[in-house]
């Protein structure tokens, strides 16, 4: 049997994901990624399914894995019970374990959700962190959003969030025992470890693409998996 499937056999979204796939093309016909990108979860379900090696690896390094938005409308219609969802996840999770996200444009950008939204849950305890959004990357907010970056405070305010502020309320600053929570949870479950092996393979890429790589968003390696798109994703 495949090394790569036992791997993935280890992983309970997987169990619960793949029963017996019957090739019906059911999950392909709701997949709204399926519309817009060169991607097909029935071909997802029939390779893991197959359970060849080469097969495998190649999905693992591929981008294919990283266009579903898991939204498990799969799920919902699979006449078979099968969820090329949770597939997905777990196709993920040991594409990053074994470093072969590298290998792909859109695996790459690991690194940016690791660095710019895995910080911000352990730095600050949100996910979204308002102050991080700012048109220097994302210049589609245009200049009104330069103003409100200056003014948080006082448009928070006015909207009755308790901006930074201490105790309840909408964008609180979290407490420091809160965060060291947070980062215990990291740390049990594994997250703190996927995160470094994010760190690890992205570095080892950078060396072989001759791109520089150091801490934070402002170094060549980030800035190039953050703007650069080779335009092969979507369908013709």
């Amino acid at each position: 049997m495949s090394q790569l499937y036992n791997k993935l056999l280890e992983d309970v979204r997987f169990q619960e994901g793949i029963k017996a796939c019957i090739n019906c093309g059911t999950c392909t016909a709701i997949c709204a990624a399926a519309e817009f990108y060169n991607y097909d979860p029935r071909i997802i379900a029939d390779t893991v399914q197959s359970r060849n090696e080469e097969k495998i690896e190649n999905l693992l390094k591929s981008e294919t894995i990283w266009y579903c938005g898991e939204c498990m409308s799969c799920k919902t219609r699979c006449p078979r019970g099968n969820a090329p969802g949770l597939i997905i996840m777990a196709l993920r999770a040991l594409s990053q374990e074994l470093g072969y996200f590298v290998e792909s444009e859109k695996g790459r950008q690991q690194l940016f959700m690791k660095r710019v939204v895995g910080g911000w849950i352990l730095t600050y305890g949100y996910c979204l962190y308002l102050e991080g959004i700012g048109t220097n990357m994302y210049a589609e907010q245009g200049p009104i959003w330069d103003w409100r970056q200056k003014n948080w405070g006082k448009v928070l305010d006015r909207l009755g969030a308790n901006y930074k502020g201490e105790g309840n309320g909408i964008l609180r600053k979290i407490p420091e025992e809160a965060l060291d929570e947070i980062r215990k949870i990291f740390e049990v479950t594994g997250g703190t470890a996927r995160f470094e092996k994010i760190e690890k393979f992205s570095k080892e890429k950078a060396e072989a693409m001759n791109l520089k790589f150091d801490d934070g968003i402002d170094n060549e390696y980030f800035q190039h998996i953050y703007s650069h798109n080779n335009n092969t994703h979507n369908i013709e």
